[in-house]
């Protein structure tokens, strides 16, 4: 099994000012070794991670990581893809397999920055090189985010956390609808993580999820569809099993080769994992 999606950090309060105290078990380091240990319990054999920080010291701190933990099997990274030199940075970054995208915080930056040209531009770039995109949005950014991804259909994209809709207050009915519309982009997927943040923290039942996930299983399929934990920022709401045995309950009565396809094979196809040098 893959897990597509999760962060490591060594804490720095000042770099990592966005764990505040209500996230307070979070103001500690989080590597590979702490994750080994849960990884193997939960038969996980690989992982994609994220960056956490928006500079590309945060990229850099990664390639060591993989160097080091044969876990990794991708790396997205973060790049400033608004940077007048950002081909050549790229083609820099390219000289590492394990890179396999790239990622900003949208959801921190104001609401029309999808829209923003220059942006777009570096989104371009990013095709040319062959690099991912991940997509990190609230709910309320969807919108624009449709219409960000139907100007780019040969560039992989893929949406973290569902666009991490409001499950705490049970709304659904906007987010569905654009849900539906995102999914008509074939060029893009969808990762099952980070949902149990988006619930009432550690004050959640398995079947809160099912309408939400009711809708990218039927829109994304099972074929673009990606198992991801959102370790460790998941800690504040729950442990990585019981996530993984959320989704497993869900997927009770889905094929063997669903199965398959949704907690490892869509990992390897879309962040082509099977090249994999640091």
């Amino acid at each position: 099994m893959i897990d597509a999606h999760v962060h490591f950090w060594e804490y720095d309060k000042i770099k990592d000012s966005w764990i505040t105290d209500e996230m307070k078990l979070l103001q500690s380091d989080f590597l590979a070794y702490h994750l080994q240990p849960v990884l193997k319990e939960n038969n996980i054999n690989g992982v994609v991670a994220i960056q956490a920080d928006q500079s590309e010291k945060e990229t850099l701190f990664l390639l060591g990581l993989a160097r080091e933990n044969a876990i990794i099997k991708g790396i997205v990274g973060w790049i400033d893809l608004q940077n007048e030199n950002l081909e050549n940075e790229l083609f820099y970054y390219s000289k590492y397999n394990i890179i396999k995208g790239f990622r900003h915080l949208v959801q921190d930056e104001p609401h029309d920055f999808l829209q923003n040209k220059r942006f777009q531009n570096g989104i371009k770039a990013l095709q040319v090189f062959g690099f991912t995109y991940d997509i990190l949005i609230y709910e309320n950014q969807l919108k624009q985010a449709v219409e960000f991804v139907n100007k780019f259909p040969d560039q992989k994209f893929i949406m973290d956390h569902c666009a991490k809709p409001s499950i705490k207050n049970n709304r659904i009915k906007e987010w569905r609808s654009l849900i539906n519309e995102m999914a008509k982009n074939e060029n893009v997927y969808c990762k099952l993580s980070g949902l149990i943040t988006e619930a009432k923290w550690n004050c959640w039942k398995e079947k809160d999820f099912y309408p939400y996930l009711d809708v990218v299983f039927e829109s994304f399929g099972t074929d673009r569809l990606l198992f991801g934990s959102d370790w460790p920022v998941m800690l504040v709401s729950g442990t990585y099993n019981k996530w993984k045995k959320l989704l497993e309950n869900y997927m009770i009565n889905f094929s063997i080769a669903e199965k398959q396809k949704v907690f490892e094979e869509n990992a390897i196809k879309f962040y082509n994992l099977n090249s994999q040098t640091p």
